[in-house]
């Protein structure tokens, strides 16, 4: 083992372990000492708050006018059967997943006993199929429509009412598809240093999500936190950064969209939307591409295809340092 070191070791090993498709360990060592809990810590947090979920947001019944109304031939009153609605667990079909909000429409007839299953369609499907929800009565019927919303954390029915027309009941909505996010830390011996550390996470989701998805989705976004300090720290030369000025990628990147040669449509849109170069489509998500004003389906299929043509997509996975970099040539050419 050398004495004197001039950096620090950079972990290697990534062990999974599948308990089911809904839970995982990740085994990741060797640490130095004390540089586990610096990397567990925030990353357990931002998987508790920061992984994207779906949740009902509300709620229209036809003939219920407030959530302590009852529904004629059915069983429950309607505040425990809004609250089965809040406990369903679901999962959105791939499709829909380009959708950050949708509307379901459902109409059953008695007698039934409503239960989870029923409310499967090419949009949703609900994972725990036996879930209770209403005893409908011979002859009675229940109408109901649901607002699907994709979001973070937890969002009280009290700020969701401003966003909701006047017909619909807010509910309380749980976005969180992370049901456990816990860690250990156990010293491995590493070069004859018994003091090196290994993380062992365990993530266990609702299914709405898989596991490692939602883990890779909270490294990503303390990556992206970080890259705050590199706009100016990435002035600062080092005797092993992978980036300069003369690199073809990023060459590619900051070259004019013009030599995408787009149809005159989609051009426009992003002209005018300040939209000059590669990189800024690259790093831009779907919905926000697709948000552009008057850019249609059609336009966005072309700039996904002629993007790809060059070797990049929407939404590109980059490498946080291309990314750092990038974003601050951007910064500087826009100026």
């Amino acid at each position: 083992m050398k004495s004197i070191k001039i950096r620090p070791y950079i972990p290697e090993r990534l062990e999974i372990e599948e308990f089911s498709p809904n839970h995982i360990k990740l085994h990741a060592y060797p640490f130095e000492p004390h540089y586990a809990i610096t990397i567990a810590h925030p990353v357990r947090r931002l998987l508790l708050s920061s992984t994207v979920g779906y949740a009902p947001i509300a709620i229209k019944i036809k003939g219920v006018a407030h959530e302590f109304d009852s529904v004629r031939g059915v069983s429950e009153d309607v505040a425990p059967f809004i609250t089965n609605i809040k406990n369903l667990k679901f999962k959105i079909n791939s499709e829909a997943q380009k959708q950050e909000k949708f509307e379901l429409h459902y109409e059953f007839r008695g007698p039934i006993e409503l239960k989870g299953e029923h409310l499967n369609n090419e949009i949703i499907t609900i994972l725990d199929s036996d879930l209770h929800l209403a005893n409908i009565n011979n002859e009675a019927e229940l109408k109901f429509s649901l607002i699907i919303q994709k979001g973070l954390g937890y969002v009280p029915s009290e700020a969701i009412r401003a966003e909701i027309g006047n017909d619909y009941i807010p509910l309380d909505a749980f976005f969180t598809p992370v049901k456990k996010a816990v860690y250990e830390i156990e010293n491995v011996l590493h070069e004859s240093n018994p003091n090196f550390e290994k993380i062992i996470f365990e993530v266990e989701t609702n299914g709405q999500v898989d596991p490692m998805d939602a883990f890779k989705e909270a490294v990503g976004i303390m990556h992206s936190q970080m890259s705050v300090f590199g706009a100016e720290l990435n002035d600062v030369p080092t005797s092993n950064n992978r980036l300069n000025d003369d690199s073809p990628e990023l060459k590619t990147l900051l070259s004019s969209v013009e030599i995408l040669n787009l149809e005159h449509r989609p051009s426009n849109c992003l002209q005018k939307s300040n939209i000059k170069y590669i990189g800024e489509l690259v790093l831009m998500s779907e919905s926000d591409l697709k948000n552009i004003k008057n850019l249609g389906k059609r336009s966005f299929d072309e700039i996904v295809q002629k993007l790809a043509e060059v070797g990049y997509a929407i939404g590109g996975d980059l490498p946080n340092d291309l990314v750092i970099t990038l974003n601050k040539r951007l910064a500087k050419l826009k100026n």
